[in-house]
């Protein structure tokens, strides 16, 4: 690969496992790259990722280092921004927007954890920085590496296509072992009147022996907040958001039901809307809940908490890594914000509360960022010099997503998924262009929404190459029907090739701007999205 700097355009894919060295092949290259007279980017999915590369790059290069984030004052970018333009900075570190850093002599760009889709700006200008990435190496003549644990099906798909070049990394540094990982079936677990335990008595008893060993341990669970399921004991109803259609999530720190999509709180003691029972109950759970629990079952034990609610204070994510590293935290709850990049080396237990939660979702990509999120949260464990261990609790101990990260094996989740893709034309095997329907009127945005699937449906019929090129499916009612006091509606329009979707998503798009009776109704056009809800 360091070969090919300043040979012209090439994007690589680097596959390698957990904890086997990505980040010093990204160093390397970077090296190469500013040895030969070219600059280097390098892009990681969240805020949270760049303190930790930004240490090990300065400690390898000095201050030719400048930093690209929406975390930066407007002063402090455009400062940054500036040492760019005068070449007083060779390497930039940033998220997603640093894919627009004015390098003129580019080299090489990384792109992190390149199948996180924290990498799509879904508001204002839609973009995809990885996508991003590899077309500004295209027009500039430079190499882009994409490196992942986790690689995307598209990314995967285009190394077998020969679109891009494969690299691999098998094994872990000195070759130690990939943690031990054991499938616990909570459909066999059994509790206290009928209340299945989510701290099961095998993952109790492998906490009680970690912490013996002076070991660290990590609980995983995908959900903020204390219950996210808070319901009328009397008719059921459970307590919803006044804005979207969805269920609030009691945090139990501010004492008041939150709306994780539009931020929208109120005191826990509101009693049920429909029937005006005062008693609530509260069901499902949360990283609250878990970190309340563990907190009762060990009282010896340091626990702390990471997530957004954790972390939103400047420097408290910091904090928390640095008391990790340090050992005065002994057990770590945590969302997938632990799960992304970070280095543990003392953790050697990591727990996966409910490995199921993301499967639910109805997205084709539910199975690929299952097993994503679990292969990471995985990996882990045992990255310093004693052997690790993952208990992985789920429902559904059968399903190929669970099993596949079980047994770390991307390779074969990759083939069934494919498999999958294929049967039923999704990406890689169509693109895809998202038209979303939104207003605040309920009637009038499904009127509207009808009339532009009628629109579709004659401008498709007027054209042979639509006809044969492209698949239209909807209006329909979107999985999240109202989100942010907006009721919203799909149209989706799967086609193999760019040109003619591009073409009439465009026409539908114009033709959508000239009607005058969707006063009050938003259409927007989102190119290969990330999000299906």
């Amino acid at each position: 690969m360091l070969n090919g700097l300043g040979r012209g355009y090439q994007t690589y894919l680097l596959y390698g496992i957990t904890g086997s060295g990505k980040t010093e092949v990204y160093m390397r290259a970077v090296s190469a790259a500013l040895d030969s007279g070219h600059q280097a980017l390098v892009l990681v999915p969240e805020l949270a990722l760049i303190s930790q590369t930004e240490k090990l790059f300065r400690a390898r290069f000095g201050d030719c280092i400048a930093l690209l984030h929406s975390g930066l004052s407007q002063g402090e970018r455009f400062d940054q921004w500036m040492r760019i333009v005068r070449n007083e900075a060779k390497v930039a570190i940033g998220a997603r927007s640093a894919i627009f850093a004015p390098f003129d002599r580019l080299g090489l760009i990384i792109v992190d954890e390149e199948h996180d889709a924290s990498y799509k700006q879904d508001n204002k200008l839609r973009y995809n920085a990885r996508d991003l990435a590899v077309v500004r190496a295209r027009f500039q003549g430079s190499l882009a590496l994409l490196g992942s644990a986790t690689p995307s099906v598209q990314s995967y798909h285009n190394v077998q296509a020969k679109k891009y070049e494969g690299l691999n990394l098998w094994k872990r540094i000195e070759d130690r072992d990939l943690p031990e990982v054991t499938l616990v079936d909570l459909r066999e677990t059994k509790g206290p009147r009928r209340v299945k335990p989510f701290i099961t008595d095998v993952l109790k008893e492998a906490i009680a022996q970690t912490l013996g060993r002076g070991e660290q341990v990590l609980l995983f669970l995908n959900r903020r907040g204390f219950a996210n399921f808070p319901a009328c004991t009397r008719c059921g109803e459970p307590v919803r958001c006044k804005n979207c259609d969805v269920t609030m999530t009691l945090h139990q720190g501010a004492n008041a039901f939150r709306c994780h999509y539009c931020g929208y709180s109120c005191a826990r003691t509101v009693g049920c809307r429909v029937c005006g029972n005062p008693k609530i109950k509260l069901l499902g759970l949360g990283t609250e809940r878990v970190e309340a629990k563990v907190k009762s079952i060990f009282p010896e034990a340091s626990v702390a908490r990471m997530d957004r609610d954790t972390t939103i204070r400047k420097g408290a994510l910091l904090k928390t890594l640095r008391d990790l590293r340090e050992g005065t935290i002994d057990i770590l709850v945590g969302t997938q914000m632990v799960a992304k990049g970070h280095h543990y080396p003392n953790i050697t237990l990591v727990g996966i509360i409910c490995a199921d939660l993301s499967l639910n979702f109805p997205d084709f990509r539910a199975g690929e960022r299952t097993f994503q999120l679990l292969a990471q949260v995985a990996g882990r464990a045992g990255r310093g010099k004693r052997p690790g261990r993952v208990i992985l609790q789920t429902f559904n101990p059968e399903h190929f997503c669970i099993l596949t990260a079980k047994d770390q094996d991307y390779t074969a989740f990759y083939e069934h998924e494919i498999g999958f893709r294929r049967d039923l034309r999704y990406p890689p095997y169509a693109r895809l262009v998202q038209i979303l329907i939104a207003g605040k009127d309920k009637d009038q945005t499904a009127r509207y929404a009808q009339a532009l699937g009628e629109i579709c449906r004659t401008l498709r019929s007027e054209n042979k190459t639509y006809q044969k090129e492209i698949e239209l499916l909807g209006p329909v009612a979107a999985p999240l029907a109202r989100l942010k006091k907006q009721y919203r509606w799909q149209l989706l329009l799967k086609g193999l090739n760019v040109g003619p979707l591009h073409a009439f998503a465009r026409a539908i798009k114009a033709r959508a701007d000239r009607e005058t009776w969707k006063a009050g109704v938003k259409v927007i056009v989102d190119v290969d999205p990330m999000d299906m809800l």
